[in-house]
């Protein structure tokens, strides 16, 4: 379930090109990222997440928002991913929207039309996907993962990670080795 969160978070990253990729970015590439992630939703949720369109685009991106705001808290006093760092939700108001948000997973109530048998009915839409990342968020940040988050430091990267190894530095081997060979260029040319 904590994996959710974590890529959501992800959604965010380098473009390739020195500027910033949203994976996000529109209604359409919601819906292909909530695709993607069926599984972890209903791992979550116990059953498929029946969401798309623009409420669900807005909403990924408002709880995306508070989940990178707390990544940045849990990695402090390290400097959080660049691609947010000038724009960060207040660690607060990120802290009571995922509460908010994992409140509303497990929302029911009962239906019982005239000359019918009662049933349940779940809250649906944002309801659910705001909760189940609102959870994943929670058992991210309080788990074993949160202590391996970091927001890698290379020029131009957005990215957060998993710390795989005490000295592993940066997110990938293309982070670092684009870091040395800036280096290795400042070096041979600021004298």
């Amino acid at each position: 379930m904590s994996t959710l969160a974590f890529a959501l978070a992800a959604t965010i990253k380098h473009d390739g090109h020195g500027g910033v990729a949203d994976l996000l970015a529109t209604p359409a590439e919601a819906v292909v990222w909530l695709e993607q992630h069926q599984d972890q939703f209903a791992g979550v949720l116990g059953r498929p997440l029946e969401v798309g369109g623009a409420e669900a685009h807005e909403e990924l991106v408002r709880i995306r928002r508070a989940v990178r705001a707390l990544f940045a808290r849990a990695v402090a006093p390290g400097a959080p991913s660049r691609a947010d760092a000038h724009r960060l939700m207040d660690a607060d108001a990120a802290l009571q929207m995922i509460n908010q948000a994992a409140g509303l997973l497990g929302t029911q109530k009962l239906v019982w039309e005239e000359g019918a048998e009662p049933t349940v009915e779940w809250a649906g839409g944002t309801a659910d996907l705001a909760g189940a990342v609102g959870r994943s968020a929670i058992e991210f940040l309080t788990g074993p993962d949160r202590g391996r988050l970091r927001a890698c430091p290379a020029a131009r990267c957005v990215k957060y990670f998993l710390q795989e190894d005490p000295r592993q530095l940066w997110c990938s081997a293309s982070c670092g080795n684009r870091e040395r060979v800036n280096r290795h260029y400042r070096k041979r040319h600021s004298g």
